[in-house]
């Protein structure tokens, strides 16, 4: 018999100490894969919380800035250390609290420690530049200065990875943060701050924030008013998305938006079936298709259409699914949340499509079960995987960000055919083609709207150091990860260092380069 491990209690953490007080209610967090174990009970904090966090933010911001940044890359380096030396623990709990397969929450957490190693040496590396001036006796600087506060709001499906990408960069540059994570995820969103916290960081440059996503909405807009945010983070849906560029742009503010996505991979006649199937597969029903670049439609050539679907048919029909502690797929919806609403996208299959891959639709349980289910159905959130063919450009399901183990599959015959359905949709985060033409590639590249494409790989894998970001309805053009989220968390300035004497005036007190512009050469 397995042992539950005891509930932990979580609260808000603001300038170095935790809040006792729940001025924003209770909230349990329990496993999604077994609905009896009480993963933490949280102590919810309400906006006047977010705005504390805000303001000891400010407060602790001005001294992290002066602090020499190769110092605030040793910090970094000692939170990826200790995140390194918790990695099998933190793992574990990503797998209790989210549901996610072990093995992939190693992954995960290894993108933590991946980011850290990479921001170490931007500590000595936060480069300007020194640019020729068009006068004597001037000099001419850029130098890269933190925004100041970063506000920070992510997702649960990937609970530590993700807040990652904003954090380490934001307090590597200089900056302090004040962070809320998924109001699901408590316990992960604890775990990481008090890794972070005992990595070096002073009091009140590291913020959490445990509460809902409304609270927290009220809590920006009240810090935004006060003037003590200079920067919002936001991964989650496009609506709400849109709610916060809108905020944002109400106080002359850009905020970095990681949204949805609708991503396609196209599948053209000389593609390596077996290995399209494969990245379909891991693409669309790894973590049970909810991560922002989950495979939504797969575009496939009609000379293979009939192969392909019966090929990933088979691969889902066999795939393992359950236990996450087990080898499998997949395993629970992350909450009851994602679980009503895959429920209402199961909703948008019509008459006209064919539904494969599993032995059954919707939850599963003892009267609707799936052959070759890993542990008990009744245990959690399980959900058959559904492979909808016959999607069209006019169906709801090809316009919809389905968060789930779904995919649909559409048929092509011209390649501009197989550019629309990639791209009508209006999303624009990740996409990936199967061929083995590069002129096929390199069009694809050029016409896609997607801000990552992937060749013979799947539309899910980014690597710590590639710029990881959408376009369209997936965000508002901000990149993350690299050295490319740099530009979100600092401000360029500019400096002109003039030892003439006297007063030059650019663009006027310019010297200039006689010719003779009529000058020909003979015939």
């Amino acid at each position: 018999m397995t042992t539950i491990a005891p509930a932990r209690t979580v609260a808000s953490i603001v300038a170095g100490a935790p809040r006792s007080d729940a001025p924003g209610g209770r909230l349990t967090s329990t496993n999604p894969a077994r609905l009896d174990d009480v993963v933490a009970e949280v102590l919810l904090g309400d906006a006047q919380t977010f705005v504390d966090a805000c303001r000891a933010a400010r407060e602790a911001q001005r001294d992290w800035a002066a602090t020499p940044a190769p110092v605030r890359g040793r910090a970094i380096q000692q939170i990826g250390r200790l995140v390194e030396d918790n990695k099998e623990a933190l793992a574990r709990l990503v797998t209790r609290e989210i549901g996610k397969p072990y093995a992939e929450s190693l992954g995960e957490v290894q993108e933590i420690i991946d980011t850290c190693n990479f921001f170490v040496s931007e500590g000595r590396r936060l480069y300007g530049q020194t640019v020729p001036s068009e006068m004597p006796d001037k000099q001419l600087f850029t130098f890269r200065t933190p925004v100041g506060v970063a506000a920070i709001v992510t997702a649960g499906n990937f609970p530590v990875a993700v807040p990652s990408w904003y954090l380490v960069p934001a307090l590597l540059c200089g900056n302090a943060v004040v962070w809320k994570p998924a109001e699901y995820a408590p316990a992960l969103g604890d775990a990481l701050a008090q890794l972070f916290l005992h990595g070096g960081l002073p009091a009140g440059v590291f913020n959490l924030v445990q509460c809902e996503g409304p609270v927290a909405f009220e809590g920006i807009e009240r810090a935004l008013e006060q003037g003590l945010v200079d920067k919002v983070g936001f991964t989650g849906s496009s609506d709400v998305g849109r709610r916060i560029g809108e905020l944002c742009g109400r106080h002359l503010q850009t905020p970095c938006l990681e949204l949805g996505g609708k991503n396609p991979l196209v599948v053209m006649p000389d593609a390596d079936l077996a290995l399209a199937v494969e990245g379909a597969l891991f693409s669309g029903f790894g973590t049970a298709g909810q991560r922002c670049t989950s495979l939504g439609t797969a575009i496939v050539h009609e000379s293979v259409y009939d192969d392909f679907v019966a090929r990933l048919t088979r691969a889902v029909e066999e795939a393992p699914v359950g236990d996450p502690t087990r080898d499998v797929l997949y395993g629970p919806m992350i909450h009851e949340r994602f679980a009503e609403r895959f429920e209402g996208w199961l909703g948008l299959i019509r008459d006209h499509h064919t539904v494969s891959g599993s032995t059954g639709r919707g939850r599963i349980t003892s009267d609707n079960p799936r052959r070759g289910f890993v542990g008990d159905p009744a245990a959690g959130l399980y959900y058959h995987p559904s492979i909808v063919s016959g999607v069209t450009i006019e169906d709801e399901l090809y316009r919809t960000e389905t968060f789930g183990p779904i995919v649909g599959v559409a048929r092509f015959t011209h390649f501009d055919e197989a550019i629309e359905l990639a791209n009508a949709h209006g999303y624009g985060l990740s996409s990936a083609i199967y061929t083995n033409d590069p002129r096929a590639a390199f069009r694809f590249r050029e016409r896609v709207t997607a801000g990552m494409v992937s060749i013979n790989n799947s539309t899910s894998g980014a690597e710590t150091h590639l710029p990881f970001g959408g376009n369209g309805k997936s965000g508002n053009g901000a990149r993350q990860s690299g050295i490319w989220v740099l530009d979100q968390f600092t401000r360029w300035q500019s400096v002109n260092w003039d030892y003439a004497g006297r007063l030059q005036k650019a663009q006027m007190d310019v010297a200039d380069v006689e010719a003779d512009l009529s000058f020909r050469l003979p015939d």
